[in-house]
């Protein structure tokens, strides 16, 4: 008896899956270079911030948001800076830019 016994896989249809056409559409991510430049900026505006709560010329800055002590200084004339106010108006609702230096620590 001679019997051929060929592979497992002679007995079984090939079947091929068709590929599908459309491929996931990838998302462009934002680009590295754009957030470190964003990173870059907002540390260079809380940098203006430490150093308006550093200076004396304006009064303390215990007790009271940036933007009060930039108030209370433009009403007794001392002069600050219009560039801290227009960057405490923009950015009202972050509470590292609304709050001094000091402001964790307790009066």
């Amino acid at each position: 008896m001679t019997t051929k016994h060929g592979l497992i896989t002679d007995s079984f249809k090939v079947v091929k899956k068709a590929r599908r056409e459309r491929k996931r559409e990838k998302r462009p991510s934002p680009p590295r270079q754009l957030k470190k430049e964003a990173e870059a900026v907002h540390e260079e505006e809380l940098q203006k911030l430490q150093q308006f709560d550093l200076d004396w010329r304006f009064g303390p800055c215990t007790g009271i948001s940036r933007l009060q002590r930039w108030e209370r200084a433009k009403l007794h004339n001392l002069n600050p800076p219009d560039e801290i106010k227009e960057l405490l108006l923009k950015t009202q609702s972050d509470p590292s830019y609304s709050h001094s230096l000091w402001g964790e620590y307790p009066l």
